[in-house]
């Protein structure tokens, strides 16, 4: 694995532009700075910076990783001596987590060093101190970065290591690595907005109408209700109650929009529902330039579907270190039964651009960031917690949502943390029915999408040559919902001979081609067996999108239409798991074991009421639809009373 200079040295691409269209032909905001425009400043120490204080995160190691792993999967495997048998973190902690030993001893290291440091959660260390103590106790040096404004994006001023950090001697065999010396923002919200343009060219929706009845661009949580099989359980009186389902974001937001919403659909709501936790002193303010719509509608969604529920809203600055830190509160706290993100970015991106690229990831030498994350989501699973992210709305190519322009080739890529095995992927479907745009003051178009199908953007290919426009002008490559195979992650043990599931695909080289010669950055794998995405799919596509309320610090309180994003297929299943628990009175952990083990049966080709409806038709750019699972909507979409009785 090759990584240029450029990304060593945080100057890496740009974040958060959809697929090749001009930056304001996509309403969704771009939360992740653009790095590659990043000017170093200089060191931190000659700036005057020297005695700021700080805090990082130290990633521990488990003792028996192999042991975590396998007993996550037989807590959630119906029929196991251990299934549900769910641990506390104390249980966790003695049976898996760190040597309490080496821990201890890394904690006296630290303190000797003149920092101050405390165990956080069972997967990390909080370590604090000043800039300067902070480099020579990590033998690195840190300068400062800055971002000038653009039309969308406020400038952005970050910190980050010019040389790779290391920890002190004697803390190796229990510290796995130091996440939180750069506090660059590299995380982005998977909601996007219709455009209203493509190549430039003004278009406009045509009201057409979904099969609930309801216009496209405007359904809401009942409309989810009646799409995907929910109403039948709320007649049983299912609404999550006595559940909690928490939402990790990296912006805050407006409660009140929230409880407005509900309540503008007759939804009965417990006015004291939500809990705000602020992580690392939280994001600030809402802000749209933040995706406080992000947060916003993953509460409403969530919250929406199961009105029964509790909801904790874990929310963090937009950073590697605080993304981990949120997570690992909301398992540590062990009160929510369910949790779902809706940001993310490619699986390699932070790692590049950040330098902490050890070895060749594909050698079995597992990368830091990846693997702390993961040992917080190996333990949510095993206290029975479920969790939900969104797979990207990039199609089968992340790097191009990241990336976002055409000095980098396009690769096969994925989004994480969707692409972690102990998560569940939400991808994104398309719904029926036909869809006509205004092209010119006396043409419109029409475009027929006779059955659910597979989220992805080439569907309007006839609408780009009514404007007589090539693909690159019109922009639509390569959105759609995120799919494809894990780089990183070895294919799950639930996805294993699975009917479906695929490989990586050969020549996957991520080349910056404006340099001379070419740089080569990162070799992805050919044939690799990876953790395979997404594992199902529900309606994410905004030309058949929903409405937000929105309280924006620009434009004050708006209803936002014709959205949509993976970013809300991910909550929805967040209040689909608060409903299925309170009906089968349980926790499930990871979700994926039993419903894979279930569809590997047949079982679902023979019931009356089948629990899955596979999405055969469509692609997203490159995987296609399938009968069985298909890394473009998985499984396909949970019929959500059916299964229901099935877990019950």
């Amino acid at each position: 694995m090759k990584v240029s200079l450029l990304m060593a040295s945080v100057a890496a691409a740009a974040l958060g532009v959809v697929g090749t269209a001009s930056p304001s032909a996509f309403g969704a905001p771009r939360v992740a700075a653009d790095l590659s425009r990043a000017a170093d400043e200089g060191a931190l120490a000659d700036l005057g910076r020297g005695d700021e204080t700080m805090t990082v995160t130290l990633a521990l190691n488990l003792k028996d990783p192999a042991g975590a792993e396998a007993m996550m999967v037989r807590v959630a495997t119906p029929g196991d001596s251990a299934y549900h048998q769910f641990l506390t973190p104390e249980q966790f902690r003695a049976a898996f987590g760190p040597d309490e030993a080496k821990v201890a001893r890394a904690l006296s290291i630290i303190r000797l060093t003149g920092l101050s440091a405390q165990r956080a959660t069972s997967t990390t260390l909080s370590v604090s101190g000043r800039v300067a103590d902070m480099q020579r106790v990590f033998r690195t040096e840190l300068h400062q970065f800055t971002i000038p404004a653009d039309e969308k994006s406020p400038a952005v001023t970050f910190r980050a290591p010019v040389a790779k950090p290391t920890v002190p001697d004697g803390m190796s065999a229990v510290v796995q690595n130091v996440i939180g010396l750069d506090d660059a923002p590299v995380f982005t919200s998977n909601m996007m907005e219709a455009p209203s343009s493509f190549g430039g060219v003004p278009v406009s929706n045509v009201v057409n109408t979904a099969s609930t009845g309801t216009p496209f661009g405007v359904l809401t949580v009942t409309d989810f209700a009646k799409l995907y099989d929910v109403e039948p359980i709320y007649a049983q009186g299912i609404t999550g109650s006595g559940r909690t389902l928490a939402v990790v974001t990296l912006a805050s937001f407006t409660p009140s929009d929230a409880f407005g919403y509900w309540s503008s659909l007759g939804l009965e709501t417990n006015p004291n529902r939500i809990s705000i936790v602020n992580v690392d002193g939280g994001p600030g303010a809402p802000s749209d330039a933040s995706g406080s719509d992000e947060t916003t509608l993953d509460v409403e969604q969530s919250g929406g579907i199961a009105p029964g529920a509790n909801i904790i809203v874990y929310q963090a600055p937009n950073r590697t270190q605080s993304f981990i830190d949120a997570f690992a509160k909301a398992v540590e706290d062990n009160k929510a039964d369910s949790m779902s993100t809706s940001f993310g970015s490619w699986e390699f991106l932070d790692s590049a651009q950040n330098n902490r690229l050890e070895k060749d990831a594909f050698t079995g030498v597992t990368e830091p960031a990846l693997q702390a994350f993961h040992n917080v989501f190996v333990q949510a699973g095993l206290q029975g917690q479920s969790l939900f992210a969104a797979a990207g709305d990039s199609g089968a190519f992340d790097t191009v949502r990241g990336f976002g322009d055409t000095r980098f080739t396009k690769v096969l890529s994925v989004d994480f943390p969707g692409s972690d095995p102990a998560i569940t992927s939400a991808g994104g479907s398309t719904l029926p029915g036909i869809q006509t745009f205004q092209i010119s003051e006396s043409d419109t178009l029409s475009i027929t999408v006779p059955t659910e199908q597979v989220w992805g953007w080439d569907y309007l290919e006839p609408l780009c040559t009514a404007l007589d426009e090539t693909l690159a002008q019109c922009g639509i490559f390569s959105v759609g919902g995120g799919g494809g195979v894990s780089s990183f992650f070895s294919v799950p043990i639930y996805q294993a001979s699975f009917p479906g599931v695929q490989l990586t695909q050969p020549d996957q080289d991520f080349i910056e081609e404006t340099t001379t010669p070419p740089t080569t950055i990162i070799d992805l794998p050919a044939n690799f067996a990876g953790r395979n995405v997404p594992d199902f799919a529900y309606n994410a596509d905004p030309e058949t999108g929903y409405e937000i309320p929105y309280t924006s610090n620009v434009n004050g309180f708006e209803v936002l239409t014709f959205i949509g994003g993976t970013s809300f297929v991910a909550p929805q299943l967040n209040g689909v798991t608060a409903l299925l628990g309170q009906n089968a009175h349980a926790r499930f952990g990871l979700i994926n074991v039993p419903l894979y083990l279930i569809a590997r049966s047949g079982a679902n080709l023979f019931l009356a009421k089948p629990f899955l409806k596979p999405i055969v038709a469509g692609d997203n750019w490159f995987y296609t639809g399938s009968t069985g699972y298909s890394p473009a909507a998985g499984l396909g979409a949970i019929q959500v009373s059916n299964l229901a009785a099935l877990l019950r």
